[in-house]
This record gives structure tokens, sequence and C-alpha cells, in this order.
């Protein structure tokens, strides 16, 4: 049975069972990285259908792949079993913190603050031109921009840009899928290297 998926979000063909996602706790998964991307995305954590699954943003009702494509950043809505793709897009994928948890309020500041020494210096060494923290409470504890907002920051990290982009989280009631994709298209008219081929988000 194929996986499928909706604007709603990916659907795979066979879900986590309670004991998968019971031993997922705590687990990493791979970086979806190389040199020379033109954005590296960066969640908070894994969740543990993404560590169970060893797939970012894999939770179905994550709005990380749908808003990737209404932005423009990717010509289809790639499921999250396609993440490698991304790659071949000049995209990659991190997170700010390396193990799974049930929500990401479960980690700890101190955590945070370690993920991004630790993403500063995954970022010195990939060069990616703009980093985009996924989640702007976790930003602001791990980096210690208490006031920090969606949007352009006004530091580097290493050298790239850095841009701070909602929650993609279906948990994250703030943002529906078209002004979250919105946002996504901010950032991907400010890297002025990808036409809108993805889909309905505005350009302004």
């Amino acid at each position: 049975m194929e996986s499928r998926h909706s604007d709603r979000g990916y659907v795979p063909a066979r879900r986590p069972s309670r004991e998968d996602l019971t031993a997922a706790v705590d687990r990493t998964i791979p970086d979806v990285i190389g040199p020379g991307l033109t954005v590296l995305f960066v969640g908070i954590n894994p969740g543990l259908w993404s560590a169970a699954t060893g797939l970012h943003f894999a939770r179905p009702g994550n709005r990380f792949w749908p808003a990737l494509h209404r932005s423009g950043f990717t010509p289809r809505q790639l499921p999250p079993s396609e993440q490698e793709t991304l790659l071949g897009y000049g995209l990659g994928i991190t997170n700010l913190a390396a193990r799974a948890t049930a929500r990401a309020d479960e980690l700890d500041a101190e955590e945070l603050v370690d993920g991004a020494r630790i993403l500063t210096e995954k970022v010195r060494r990939h060069r990616p031109r703009w980093v985009a923290v996924v989640g702007v409470t976790a930003y602001r504890t791990g980096f210690a921009r208490p006031r920090a907002r969606f949007g352009p920051q006004p530091e580097l990290l290493g050298d790239a840009g850095l841009w701070v982009l909602p929650n993609p989280s279906g948990l994250n009631a703030h943002f529906q899928l078209p002004e979250l994709a919105a946002e996504f298209a901010r950032l991907r008219v400010a890297t002025g290297q990808f036409e809108a081929v993805g889909g309905s988000a505005s350009d302004t």
C-alpha cells in the first residue's frame, strides 16, 4: 500500500504503533543536509512520529510539507519519505534539539541553548545561504533573543542570513495553512533564487 498526501498533511501507509512511538522517545534522526544549500530549515526537535519513522515533519497534520509547496519552494507537495529530494532544490532540514519528545515544551532551556551552539557550528561547516528556524519560542530561548519576531533577523548565523518562521505543527492554531505558506513565501522571495514553482501563496 502506497503512502498518500493532501493539503492537510501526509498520510503514511503504515502508522507507527503505540509501542513504536514509546520506543522513539529520546531517539535522534539524521539531518537532510549538504554543501551549497540555499535554505537550511531548522525544526525545534523531532516528534515521536518522526523519530519512529526516521523522517522529518512526518506526523500527519504537520503543515511543513504543504507550506513548502504552497509557498513555491517545491513544484509539488513532497511526502516526508522523499525528504532527500530537497537537496536537489537547494534545501535541507536539521533540528535545534536532537532528541525526540512527544511535545516541544518537554525540552528545557539548556537543551535549546546547546542546540543553538551546535547549529552554529553546523552552519559554519556546511555554509547554507539562509537558516530558517521554524518556531519563534524555541529561537528566542536558544539564541537568547527574547523579543525576536517572525521574519528576517538582524544578525547572521555564521555567514548565513537568519529567518524565523512559525512552527508548522498542527498544534499551532495561530497559523492556518494559507498564513503559514505566506510566511514561507516571504523567505522564498528573500532568497532571490526560487521562482514561484509551488502554488497559491502571495509573493508580497
